[in-house]
């Protein structure tokens, strides 16, 4: 059974900082690639980011360029999202999600993931 488990969010201030995890399990995780999304109230889930089955392409969303940086350490079977400089647009539930392929085409699309994480609340203040 395949489990994405989320941690590390929270609220913070404008300018301010945190590193998301996804622990994931039933999955042969160095071999997919890896997504994160986010969902703010009242609109819909959206693109972060995306990390290649080996970390050696990354893909983000223009909002974030500059500020987050997706990661994973796949010896922890674990992917991260730092995110600096965070603004109060950020405010939604992370989702991290595994996709069904190693390297990350289509990336920004839903479809292309086939498990998905509970989601973690970031919630940034001004």
């Amino acid at each position: 059974q395949v489990q994405l488990v989320e941690s590390g969010g929270g609220s913070v201030q404008s300018g301010g900082s945190l590193r998301l995890s996804c622990a994931a399990s039933g999955l042969t995780f160095s071999s997919i690639a890896m997504g994160w999304f986010r969902q703010a109230p009242g609109k819909e889930r959206e693109f972060v980011a995306a990390i290649s089955w080996n970390g050696a392409n990354t893909y983000y969303v223009d909002s974030v360029k500059g500020r987050f940086t997706i990661s994973r350490d796949n010896a922890k079977n674990t992917v991260y999202l730092q995110m600096n400089s965070l603004k109060p647009e950020d405010t939604a539930v992370y989702y991290c999600a595994a996709s069904s392929r190693p390297d990350a085409f289509g990336y920004a699309a839903l479809s292309t993931y086939n498990a998905w994480g509970q989601g973690t609340q970031v919630t940034v203040s001004s």
